[in-house]
């Protein structure tokens, strides 16, 4: 391929400037373009002269002298001019039709003393070579050896002085000797010049053929200079050259290796358009771009483009589209394609049945993940770490803690080390559904086989600071600085939080000054919790300070600080102030949603503001918010609070209206209303309706129900539901047990009150102040002085101090029996602890019994 050279004008001096001054020479005149240099008599040879190497020249022997038959050339070198570039150029150009005989002469000019070696001069040579296509290797060998050397001019003076010498002496310009430039600088690895080559042709209009493009943009991805080739490209296709489909695979892998992955489809799609024939390798690159994005559905239709055209796609291109359909949760599709990858022989390799694997732990089918992974030996494929990995977390995730701890230990049995990954997600799923001394073992496991990193301190600390464990989470940090593990903002946010819980302020925010001196900048996560802390303690202002000092350090608050603030000012009783900061929080942008309202309305019914409540309800629901199962449960607790069962019934319908489901939350609402209404029958049925829709009543539930018969004096149904609850497997809490043993003793039925007491303990469940007064109030009605004395000093042994209600108890029971003496001794023993007489016990010494025997009985009940 032959083009025309266009040059604009050169400067003198930069025609005559080299790298080195070995390349400077001196022009002692002009020359004339179309003729040869006159400085010496030598002229063209009479014949061509076949290749010779190098070493077959003879050192002292003039390869331009004449062969007998030309007569003019009978002087000696000895006799001739100086060897000045301008006389090698002129022998060269005598010799312009003889490739062969102008290299011969130019490698033995080398070699001879005097000859000061120029860029004209070789760069003449090559136009000479250049233009017989045998010599054509002899010119890339000569670029490569000279590009390789430490003297070779730059890329800008070479081309220049390729075209100057082309215009100059009438050369049939060909852009192969520059392609072939452009190429050597590439395989000298020197890429810059390559670029600077590259640069200097199109600005010459000398455009590089696309084959060396391709080589030139190739060598660019392989050294990461990805941006160096889209820039090279770009202005290539602006001078209208697009390349091939080579050109098309190395854009798309530079694109790849970016991650532009919109930018590498562009370049198929388009390549496409121009009616580019695109193979296979193309279809492959691009079905892997697209599968990065993910674009399953796109990288199916592909892959069966693929097979119509008979090409049979690749193992990795099926294992990426597989792996694709797997991240858009397809998998039908990702089966379907499995199976068609093994029916074009290619094999069931493990990133396949890995990916599978996760796409079925994702769908909650994690039993067909295992089934896979028990399968994946018929392939003769064996496990590795990512394997593992997945299904350890994903049974972590799912309760199987037994599975996951086979598998952990299963992977170490056969010489796999787990990595922190698996440690963290294992330590997750025994925090979450195992015993935590369990959890803790494997922890101390960790920390002593070296795995355990700051991420496997923070699960730990994030469980112990949620369980309200602090002591037990001091102990960890602790332990975090004996192995060298620096804490980090969640290491402090998790620290923070459990002090915060505890109501600890002051060592809560000691917490949050030390991060500053270790460096650590408090997030807005940090701040959010102290607010909430402050809020839940009950000091507002603290909170708001904290807040305008996470502002004043431009720490933007997100929903998660407005909702604290919200919720917290509605905890405190300040509702109204709460729903006005809404008001002046939208305004700046914040969007409230359901759980904001939930709170608000929630902080009025707490308030006995039934009207307010219901007004944030109807803003809530005309501002588009869909209120939910949580929003209704408020509206209904707070209807029976103030004893409106009406309107309770009302919201319950409403939410029937609106398609929402009552939750076990919800139906406690219900029950626990009608229990405390005394209405049974209601509350009966709302307990089967919950049974009949699939939902298990809680302890809770339980309760208000064994609470509502205890108040009917039904104990009969309340026993009856207590077996329930011990055959259904849900634990009895110290309510349960107070509730039934105080409507044992209102019955008289000491001894079964008694049992249920004693079984109570034996589960350790301890008593409170509530139980001992049941229990003393019961035995005392009952006449059981003796025994209500022997609960008294029970208290004393555990340390729980008794009540003026108690005493009340014990005193009016005293006088009862006729037991003066030791009613006033009961009176005095209660001052000598500190408690002070109310009217109910100055009413029972003056009359000798109370006044109203209700209050007493009353004051006692659960």
């Amino acid at each position: 391929m032959r083009s025309s050279i266009t040059s604009s004008p050169i400067p003198p001096l930069l025609r005559c400037s080299f790298l080195s001054p070995r390349y400077l020479c001196y022009q002692s005149r002009t020359v004339d373009n179309n003729k040869p240099i006159s400085e010496s008599p030598i002229s063209e040879s009479s014949s061509a002269d076949k290749p010779v190497s190098d070493h077959e020249l003879p050192h002292q022997e003039d390869p331009s002298s004449p062969e007998p038959n030309s007569g003019n050339f009978s002087q000696s070198i000895s006799q001739t001019t100086d060897f000045t570039q301008a006389h090698v150029i002129n022998t060269l150009l005598s010799r312009k039709t003889d490739p062969y005989s102008a290299l011969k002469y130019y490698n033995w000019a080398e070699r001879m003393r005097g000859f000061v070696k120029g860029v004209d001069a070789f760069c003449v040579l090559l136009h000479i070579l250049i233009g017989f296509p045998e010599t054509y290797s002899r010119v890339r060998n000569l670029l490569n050896q000279c590009v390789s050397g430490d003297t070779c001019p730059s890329p800008s003076v070479f081309i220049d002085h390729l075209v100057e010498c082309a215009k100059r002496f009438d050369f049939e310009s060909d852009s192969r000797v520059f392609n072939y430039l452009l190429n050597s600088y590439v395989r000298a690895n020197k890429i810059i010049d390559a670029i600077h080559c590259f640069d200097k042709m199109t600005e010459c209009e000398i455009y590089p053929w696309v084959p060396f493009m391709n080589i030139l943009l190739t060598a660019l991805v392989r050294r990461n200079m990805s941006m160096e080739a889209r820039e090279l490209h770009n202005k290539m296709v602006l001078k209208g050259v697009f390349g091939d489909r080579a050109t098309v695979h190395v854009m798309m892998r530079a694109c790849l290796k970016e991650e532009r992955v919109e930018e590498a489809e562009n370049y198929f799609i388009e390549a496409k358009a121009r009616g580019i024939e695109l193979d296979a390798a193309a279809y492959s690159i691009f079905i892997q771009a697209i599968c990065k994005k993910p674009n399953s559905r796109m990288a199916s239709g592909l892959l069966k483009e693929m097979r119509e055209m008979g090409w049979i796609p690749s193992e990795g291109t099926f294992t990426c589209v597989i792996g694709a359909c797997v991240k858009q949760g397809n998998m039908i599709e990702a089966l379907k394609i499995k199976d068609e990858m093994v029916s074009c022989g290619k094999p069931f390799n493990l990133v396949v049945a890995t990916s599978l694997m996760k796409g079925y732990c994702v769908q909650g089918n994690l039993d067909s993940a295992l089934d896979l992974f028990d399968k994946i030996n018929e392939y003769g494929l064996s496990p590795n770490k990512v394997t593992y990995a997945v299904l350890i977390e994903w049974c972590s995730k799912s309760g199987k803690m037994e599975k996951a701890c086979e598998l952990y230990n299963q992977m170490k049995l056969i010489g796999i080390q787990p990595n922190v990954y698996v440690v963290n997600s294992l330590l997750r799923g025994l925090l979450k559904f195992r015993p935590f001394q369990d959890a803790l073992k494997f922890f101390d496991e960790a920390v002593y086989c070296g795995v355990a990193n700051i991420f496997t301190y923070n699960n730990l600390l994030s469980w112990l600071c949620s369980a309200g464990k602090v002591n037990e989470a001091c102990g960890i940090w602790d332990n975090m600085s004996s192995k060298g593990v620096i804490p980090n903002t969640v290491s402090y946010n998790n620290m923070i939080f459990g002090r915060c819980r505890a109501g600890a302020m002051d060592m809560a925010h000691n917490l949050f000054v030390e991060m500053f001196e270790k460096s650590l900048k408090p997030n807005v996560i940090t701040y959010s919790i102290l607010i909430d802390g402050y809020f839940k303690k009950g000091d507002v202002e603290r909170g708001f300070d904290v807040f305008d000092q996470m502002r004043a350090v431009n720490i933007a608050p997100t929903d998660f600080t407005y909702n604290t603030i919200i919720n917290g000012l509605c905890k405190v009783g300040r509702t109204s102030e709460a729903r006005d900061m809404l008001k002046k929080y939208i305004e700046i942008g914040f969007v409230p949603i359901c759980l904001t309202y939930n709170s608000i309305i929630d902080g009025f019914m707490k308030e006995g503001d039934t009207n307010s409540a219901l007004a944030v309800y109807s803003e809530m629901c005309e501002d588009g918010i869909s209120p939910n199962v949580v929003t209704f449960t408020c509206l209904i607790n707070g209807c029976f609070k103030s004893n409106n069962t009406a309107l309770a019934l009302k919201i319950r319908n409403d939410m029937t209206s609106k398609g929402i489901e009552l939750d076990v939350t919800a139906y406690g609402a219900l029950i626990d209303g009608f229990c405390k209404g005394r209405d049974m029958v209601t509350a009966s049925g709302l307990f089967s309706e919950l049974l009949e829709v699939g939902l298990s009543p809680n302890a809770a539930i339980y309760n208000s129900m064994i609470g509502g018969y205890r108040n009917l004096g039904n104990m009969e149904a309340a026993l009856a539901l207590h077996k329930r609850m011990l055959d259904d497997g849900i634990p009895c809490d110290l309510l349960t047990y107070t509730t039934l043993i105080d409507g044992l003793l209102k019955e008289g039925k000491l001894l079964v009150a008694s049992d249920l007491y004693s079984e109570m303990l034996s589960k350790g469940i301890v008593p409170d102040i509530i139980t001992y007064t049941v229990l003393i109030n019961g035995l005392c009605n009952k006449g059981q002085l003796d025994n209500a004395r022997k609960v008294l000093k029970e208290m004393d042994r555990k340390r729980v101090a008794p009540s003026v209600l108690i005493y009340n108890t014990l005193i009016a029971g005293q006088f009862k029996e006729g037991n003066l003496q030791e009613a006033f001794r009961l009176h005095d023993e209660m001052l000598d602890r500190g408690l002070v007489p109310d009217d109910i016990t100055y009413d029972i010494l003056v009359n000798g019994k109370l006044k109203g025997s209700s209050k007493l009985a009353g004051a006692s009940c659960v």
